[in-house]
């Protein structure tokens, strides 16, 4: 029994676990320092500790297949507060985890594809089976690009799934993810509930 290449290939696949726990935690470093320096925060820097998250996990980092929809409608995403925000349908995502079939749609939000800055910006909001115990209630989001879709594919990671703002605070407009995108699974990765109390916007 060749006993060398099988270690090799367990250091190999430890050394890619520890680097991709690392780029999460690097992720995850950057978020919270975004609600320290983002004007339009709901928290305060004694709020992260109250922050939770999935330990890293690549079994929910996917490639996924990408059909782009065509003549798709504009139309009002309701948000929690009871308004609505205007997006249309980008396009469906198709992909298995943990052998069940899943398909997704993408959405690009009118107003913000108008600035520059978020131009390519395609917006992944999701419920799922966790929410309500160890997640949000209302479900949470991942933000991706156009520009990360390459020979029909995008990748994406759930690992770096996060809360609206309405999971902190009242007073934001955050969109409900539409039923089309209920999931039938439990994702158990990305953040998990706050357990601060939440915050009553001025």
């Amino acid at each position: 029994m060749k006993i060398l290449p099988i270690l090799l290939l367990f250091i190999s696949l430890n050394t890619l676990a520890q680097s991709y726990s690392g780029h999460i935690a690097k992720h995850r470093d950057n978020y919270k320092q975004d609600f320290i320096t983002e004007s339009n925060s709901p928290l305060k820097e004694s709020d992260l500790q109250h922050l939770h998250f999935y330990e890293a996990d690549s079994m929910y980092k996917v490639m996924a297949k990408v059909d782009i929809l065509k003549n798709e409608k504009i139309f009002k995403m309701p948000t929690y507060d009871g308004t609505s925000k205007e997006f249309y349908r980008f396009a469906k995502v198709s992909f298995n985890l943990n052998g069940t079939p899943i398909t997704l749609t993408l959405y690009k939000n009118i107003a913000l594809a108008a600035n520059p800055a978020y131009r390519y910006l395609l917006f992944l909001p999701f419920t799922d089976q966790t929410n309500q115990k160890e997640t949000y209630g209302g479900g949470r989001y991942i933000d991706l690009s156009e520009k990360e879709i390459k020979n029909h594919q995008i990748e994406i990671d759930f690992n770096k799934a996060y809360n609206p703002y309405c999971a902190y605070s009242d007073g934001y407009r955050c969109p409900v993810p539409p039923e089309e995108n209920d999931l039938p699974v439990e994702i158990k990765a990305g953040e998990k509930q706050y357990t601060g109390d939440k915050k009553h916007k001025n």
